[in-house]
């Protein structure tokens, strides 16, 4: 499923979804959280990012997961969803939910294989473009979808209760 040498992708299944979950808190708290963890966040994390979730995740044939597989365990995935209306005009209704990389295997070429792959997937399937939203402060992220060929077609807000973060969304059509 990859190009990459050494690299080894393939579709997650449900044994997969503690790892899935793990990984996400992983991630999600050492991106956004990066001045402390408040009982806020922790809460939101603890609650949404649980292998209960991924497994029903897993389970809705509108998700696909690709996840990036080495010797020890799951080190990356993407996480594409269909039927997941985009919050601007011009946009299919399929969305790159999650692109997660553990941040000690960045720099490797995981985050854009697992692109291409889930690329590949949506184009295979007959999906003409995706769209995503990554935080508007991930400065990271967001150079890594340019680079990508991905190009910034709006914003969005994320909302965790009663507050909000601002969000870019990008777009990309899905042929490789």
């Amino acid at each position: 499923m990859t190009d990459h040498p050494g690299l080894t992708l393939r579709v997650a299944d449900m044994a997969d979804a503690s790892s899935l979950a793990a990984l996400s808190i992983e991630v999600w708290i050492g991106t956004y959280l990066r001045e402390g963890v408040s009982g806020f966040f922790a809460d939101y994390a603890l609650a949404e990012l649980t292998a209960a979730r991924f497994e029903m995740h897993l389970a809705n044939p509108q998700e696909y997961f690709i996840v990036s597989q080495n010797k020890i365990g799951i080190d990356g995935y993407i996480r594409i969803s269909r039927g997941s209306p985009a919050p601007v005009t011009g946009c299919s209704d399929v969305e790159i939910k999650t692109l997660y990389v553990q941040p000690h295997h960045h720099g490797r070429g995981i985050g854009a294989a697992l692109l291409r792959a889930g690329l590949a997937h949506c184009a295979d399937v007959g999906v003409s473009d995706v769209w995503l939203a990554s935080n508007a402060e991930n400065v990271g992220a967001k150079g890594f979808y340019l680079s990508q060929g991905f190009a910034r077609v709006g914003d969005t807000v994320f909302v965790i209760d009663d507050q909000s973060y601002l969000n870019d969304v990008f777009a990309r059509r899905c042929v490789v």
